[in-house]
């Protein structure tokens, strides 16, 4: 029954897969209807001082290197700027994010950067630190600070297989932070490191008026600690993603990369944790949107097999300069690696120091 299970999972994944490739197989048909993003290429820029620099002051040295500026302020420029804008929140990203792929002076963001100096959970995972003897099982404080920090590095300056394809490097830290407990000096109690490398492309397929894009990506996920409490996972995912002016829908199927099962509970080789995907399930979907002010995101993942995963609530709205206030609720398994078979539900409060998308 196991084996079939398995197979069954994998035929799901190979057929999201072929579904979501398949559009690309006609892309070059709407190369004269849709508009072409920038190459990633074109935001680079000699450094000042030397040979090669720019003089931006000089209208003859952007003739020169192949920049042109367009005025756009007549009724036909205004007319060219509305027919070559992209339709949905992901691709206005994508196009300023292009913009700024190879500018020295410019960190990408990659998933949602917060922190949330506040955050109350129903339950602390407080026996796995019994279980493994460590000092954390006495004293944890059910209020945190969590934050997130997520990066991303396009690897590629002109399209590389198809039309405003990208190969990106990114990584995720997401740490939480017993700040509270000052009987036990404020340590930090998990923190979670997941670099990944993805493949991302837009396809014909459009339904409903909007636009769809797959991205096809290998994962690593783990917390970095000691045998007892080591928690670590690789995977294959593929996403499909949908947009729609503000809204914004994902579907994402992923395969674990089996490891090797351990020979003795104390053996540092092999796999920490093999019944992961009971709790984290096989996939997740997420649907966002937004207004003129607020940003909303319900995200679901899970195993139907055993029942288990978790949702995750996201709103954002305007505080002050660029940031934004935050509320987060989840309930469900998996809130951390060391967690991933711990049920919790949590209320954090705090800061968005990037869009939702």
């Amino acid at each position: 029954m196991p084996s079939n299970r398995l197979n069954i999972r994998l035929l799901f994944l190979l057929c999201c897969t072929c579904l979501m490739l398949g559009g690309c197989a006609g892309i070059e048909r709407v190369q004269d209807r849709s508009a072409d993003l920038p190459d990633a290429g074109d935001s680079k820029r000699e450094l000042p001082g030397t040979s090669g620099s720019v003089d931006e002051s000089d209208p003859s040295a952007d003739a020169e290197s192949g920049v042109v500026d367009i005025d756009l302020s007549s009724d036909g420029g205004e007319d060219l700027q509305e027919e070559q804008q992209p339709n949905g929140a992901v691709s206005e990203r994508v196009k300023e994010e292009r913009a700024d792929a190879f500018n020295p002076y410019v960190l990408t963001a990659h998933k949602h950067n917060f922190i949330l100096p506040v955050s109350y959970s129903t339950g602390i995972n407080e026996e796995i630190y019994r279980a493994n003897d460590v000092p954390l099982r006495e004293g944890l404080q059910p209020a945190e600070v969590i934050f997130q920090i997520s990066l991303k590095s396009q690897l590629n300056e002109k399209d590389l297989f198809l039309k405003d394809d990208s190969l990106s490097l990114g990584i995720t830290l997401e740490a939480w932070w017993q700040l509270y407990s000052s009987d036990l000096s404020s340590p930090f109690r998990e923190t979670n490191y997941q670099p990944e490398i993805f493949y991302m492309v837009p396809l014909l397929w459009g339904p409903f008026g909007g636009n769809t894009a797959v991205v096809l990506g290998l994962e690593h996920q783990s917390n970095g600690q000691v045998q007892g409490l080591s928690r670590s996972w690789n995977r294959l995912y593929t996403t499909l993603i949908y947009e729609r002016g503000p809204l914004v829908a994902y579907v994402r199927p992923w395969y674990r990369i089996p490891e090797e099962e351990k020979e003795t509970p104390d053996d540092p080789e092999g796999d920490d944790n093999p019944d992961i995907l009971d709790f984290m399930g096989h996939g997740e979907m997420s649907v966002s949107w937004r207004d003129h002010k607020n940003e909303y995101a319900v995200r679901l993942r899970g195993n139907t097999s055993t029942g288990k995963g978790a949702v995750t609530l996201n709103w954002t709205f305007p505080f002050f300069a660029k940031f934004r206030g935050f509320v987060q609720f989840f309930s469900g398994y998996g809130d951390s690696l060391i967690d991933y078979d711990h049920y919790q539900q949590r209320l954090g409060v705090g800061v968005a120091l990037t869009n939702l998308f």
